[in-house]
């Protein structure tokens, strides 16, 4: 065969697709309904994973291969993969995909949880990615869950037996409860609904983007692709924008596409034109493509590489050169919580290592698009195959184990805050040490790339840290950031030059939105008509220039109105605008003010506080005046705020503040505070009593639960072996049943009358005919051959038969009958399978015609 034959022989048996089947408890019968319905020439290749004692031989391959006409085989080390095949893993192993080749390893526990669905899925996802295809069948447990995840976020299929047609549905219901199942149907549904949504896609990536482009932008090197206004694309967009808010116009367009030719298939639609079409019908459909879009990668620890450093240098310089205490970090993008917990663990297990720093603490704001994801992150909740990536230790330490997942510690908890928050239209956090957001930037197009990476150095203080993920780089923006490490995607903040800075576009935030975000301040002041009277012209000035800087605020405490130059004492908060006058005023005044403001309320007459500071060094203070109104009405129920610069005191003076009013208000709230604290001391000792004792017996509890946890997973685990081992035999049973049938049925059809005898000469088995010559009936299995009687003349049969059994001799003998009949008698051994004797067979051939021919022609030669 020349080369180019063997290359297309080589690419004719290349499978286009492979999918994954997983199944365990009760799992046969639907791996033979999904198989005999499945055609033998699809071109994909199907790797069966099922819950197999490991002790035991498995005939599932032997099994399934009466259900297909495809061939079924038990997987060995690096076999190759073909197409309109059937690969069955074998006992004792984990089984991955590798190459276009199968991998065996054996698993790390000997018996008990074992996760080889998970594992094979997995494979698939990081080695095929959107052709990766996994089906989860019947099944006890959660094998498949997180497996399926990744297939999902691979951009793969995902099917799944419904429950109710499932002999065990806590596999299926478990998957369809992540929310990442494409396909739910019986297993002799399922083939056929996996075909046409892979024809389906297949179909739609045939169609060229550029139709759904408009021409005018196509050209445009590194430019992000313009839709036409009355698209299909930008219909579905803009359809999603409406119901979300979410704006995905600047999402990469073939990422959108391939997310929404996936939506297309499972309805079996064949443009994106009738997509959107029905996205207008079916509004429910609006929720299930959202979802689709957002693509929720993460695991614990990701790249260990990123965290040893941040560990072992990055964070310690970034504590030592901090002038705040009390750090911030931001992660971006955060989906079910791991990346965020994992950075509060690392910092946890750094001030372990490091005691001279734990005078640090750190806050860690959380965010992510997804309502879902929020949620579980806030639950803290994570299956017991974290363990795959979180050491033991860290396990013990920061997480409390249950039957059937791993609750992170309170302490950590507490250090994250979990926000819906859309970094495209939301303002962002600020003030921020640290910035972690990982393949968040893959998915956008270049434009908007350019545009977040100002907002993150907007974001950071200086010298703050900017983690990407591994696919990611700042581009061009090397005047904002410089790198820490590049091969790990840890940058530093830059401080870039003053003509850099007015090029910066974060003029508004959030820098993306289509709509302002900036609203103008009502004002309750009633515009002046236009004089020309000199007198109203110079009272104007005089006001404006030389009056006292004051500021009216309402019941809110907003600022409504505000006179003279306040820029001393307030200052706009950074974020979204905010006129709150407790947000804007200056640090040194907030706390004084704010109970001058709550006093004011309750006193007709002004309140004074004399010489505030305005900085830390005491240079700069203040005397405030603050003074409910009453009148005139349209100032009812508002306060006026009123400030005059004073001169710095003398050294001796510096203790002299305020009157003698609002010291006694301050005095009164710590005399309160005092006695609060006083109480608390006292609670807390006797809750700290109680909680000593409450903490042995929880520890007692604990040990014991966790005995428990592990005696109930070895025991389901054995219960689903045991499962699948009872379903093989009883196939096996019916195969033995059957084929006892067949014999029983072809003894009965031939014309011969045969006697089975045991070792000891006692009756097995007959045929009809053996019953007419020897007197046999149902009740005579097992008698003996002496105690029965027959019309053959063969006193001696007895001894012959025995005499076979002894030498293995066969014997032959015509014998008659009291009925004048002849029979030709053969005794031969009874021989089993594996070539021991056990018994004799004897057969009975009715001769008499040949008798009766051999006597005539005798006759006729005497005569």
């Amino acid at each position: 065969m020349n080369t180019a034959s063997t290359a297309k022989a080589a690419a004719a048996t290349t499978p286009k697709a492979i999918a994954g089947i997983g199944a365990s408890a009760g799992g046969l019968q639907a791996l033979e309904q999904f198989l005999s319905h499945t055609p033998v020439d699809t071109g994909l290749a199907w790797i069966i994973v099922q819950h197999l004692d490991p002790t035991q031989k498995a005939m599932l391959a032997e099994l399934l291969q009466r259900a297909t006409g495809m061939k079924v085989q038990q997987a060995t080390q690096g076999m190759p993969l073909s197409a309109n095949q059937v690969y069955v893993i074998p006992p004792n192993t984990e089984l991955r995909v590798h190459n276009g080749a199968l991998k065996l390893t054996t698993p790390k526990e000997a018996r008990g949880l074992r996760l080889p669905v998970n594992i094979l899925f997995q494979s698939l996802a990081d080695t095929l990615a959107d052709n990766a295809i996994g089906v989860i069948l019947s099944g006890m447990g959660s094998d498949g869950t997180l497996g399926a995840q990744a297939i999902k976020a691979a951009g793969g299929l995902v099917a799944v037996q419904q429950p109710e047609s499932a002999q065990f549905d806590s596999m299926p219901q478990g998957a369809i409860a992540s929310g990442c199942v494409d396909i739910i149907a019986e297993a002799a549904q399922l083939p056929a609904r996996i075909l046409s949504a892979i024809a389906q896609m297949q179909l739609n990536t045939v169609q060229p983007l550029a139709a759904q482009m408009a021409p005018a932008a196509q050209q445009i090197e590194n430019a992000p692709q313009q839709l036409a206004p009355d698209s299909a694309l930008q219909q579905i967009i803009t359809r999603l924008q409406s119901h979300t808010r979410h704006d995905f116009s600047l999402y990469k367009t073939s990422t959108m596409q391939r997310r929404i030719e996936r939506r297309m298939a499972i309805h079996n639609l064949d443009s994106m034109q009738h997509y959107a079409d029905f996205l207008a019908d079916n509004p429910q459909e609006n929720e299930l493509l959202f979802k689709e879009l957002l693509i929720g990668v993460t695991q614990f620890f990701r790249d260990t590489a990123v965290w040893d450093y941040l560990t072992d240098s990055a964070l310690p310089a970034l504590l030592q050169h901090s002038s705040e205490t009390a750090l911030r970090a931001w992660c971006i993008g955060c989906s079910t919580g791991e990346e965020a917990y994992s950075l509060a663990i690392t910092f946890c297990q750094l001030l372990q290592q490091q005691p001279q720093l734990r005078r640090f603490s750190l806050k860690i704001f959380a965010s992510d698009l997804s309502p879902d994801a929020i949620a579980r992150a806030r639950r803290g909740q994570y299956p017991l195959t974290i363990s795959e990536h979180v050491s033991a230790e860290q396990l013990q330490q920061f997480f409390i184990r249950h039957d059937s997942y791993y609750q992170i510690k309170q302490h950590i908890r507490d250090m994250v805050l979990f926000a819906q928050h859309d970094v495209i239209l939301d303002p962002p956090f600020t003030r921020q040490d640290l910035i972690i957001c990982r393949n968040l930037l893959i998915y956008f197009d270049t434009l908007l790339q350019r545009r977040l990476l100002p907002l993150l150095h907007y974001s950071l203080r200086r010298n703050g840290i900017l983690l990407l993920g591994s696919s990611e780089t700042i581009g061009r923006s090397q005047n904002l950031f410089q790198p820490l490490q590049a091969k790990l995607r840890l940058y530093s903040r830059k401080d870039p030059l003053a003509h850099s800075v007015r090029n910066l576009p974060v003029h508004s935030f959030p820098p993306l939105s289509i709509l302002a975000k900036e609203h103008p301040v009502p004002t309750h002041k009633t515009p002046s008509p236009p004089s020309d009277n000199l007198q109203t012209a110079a009272d104007q000035v005089l006001l404006q220039v030389y009056a006292p800087a004051a500021v009216v605020l309402n019941s809110a405490g907003d600022i409504v109105y505000i006179s003279g130059r306040t820029g001393k004492y307030l200052e706009p908060a950074a974020g979204k605008a905010n006129w709150n006058f407790h947000a804007m005023v200056r640090e040194g005044l907030r706390a004084p003010l704010a109970l001058a403001l709550q006093q004011a309320q309750s006193k007709a007459a002004p309140l004074q506080l004399h010489r505030l500071p305005l900085d830390a060094d005491n240079s700069m203070q203040v005397d405030v005046t603050v003074q409910a109104l009453q009148e005139p009405a349209a100032l009812q129920g508002m306060t006026m705020v009123v400030f005059r610069d004073v001169a710095a005191p003398q050294q001796t003076d510096a203790t002299s503040g305020m009157d003698f009013s609002l010291a006694a208000i301050q005095q009164q709230y710590l005399d309160e505070i005092q006695t609060l604290r006083e109480e608390t001391r006292s609670s807390k000792e006797e809750l700290q009593s109680s909680n000593e004792e409450l903490q042995s017996t929880n520890e007692e509890l604990q040990s014991t639960n966790e005995e428990l946890t592990t005696s109930k997973e070895e025991m389901q685990s054995m219960n689903e072996e045991l499962q699948t081992i009872n379903t093989e035999l009883q196939a096996k049973l019916d195969d033995l049943a059957l084929a006892q049938s067949d014999l029983q049925n072809t003894l009965n059809s031939v014309e011969i009358a045969i006697l089975f005898l045991d070792q000891q000469l006692n009756v097995r088995r007959y045929t009809d005919r053996a019953a007419n010559i020897i007197n046999l009936r149902e009740s005579d299995l097992g008698r003996p051959l002496s105690d029965l009687t027959s019309s053959l003349q063969y006193p001696s049969l007895h001894e012959d038969a025995l005499d076979t059994l002894r030498t293995l001799k066969f014997s032959e003998k015509q014998i008659p009958t009291t009925d004048e009949r002849w029979f030709s008698v053969r005794i031969m051994p009874y021989r089993r399978l594996d070539n021991v004797i056990d018994g004799v067979v004897i057969t009975l051939v009715d001769i008499s015609a040949t008798k009766k021919l051999e006597a005539a022609l005798r006759e006729k030669s005497r005569s």
